[in-house]
């Protein structure tokens, strides 16, 4: 289960796909979650995903 404010929504995705996934997509494969949730909650405080950075910047 992942965490449902942002705030700790963001920490524990960046955490995420810092040192486990390649990618978002990856990520949201293997703990099936849907990618679209995540991104629209990060998106409400400001934060897009960075392919290039593999993070939520």
């Amino acid at each position: 289960m992942i965490p449902s404010d942002p705030v700790m929504l963001l920490s524990y995705v960046n955490l995420k796909l810092r040192d486990f996934y390649p990618s978002l997509d990856a990520f949201c494969d293997d703990i099936g979650e849907d990618k679209d949730k995540i991104t629209a909650a990060l998106e409400k405080i400001d934060y897009r995903y960075s392919a290039e950075k593999n993070q939520f910047v």
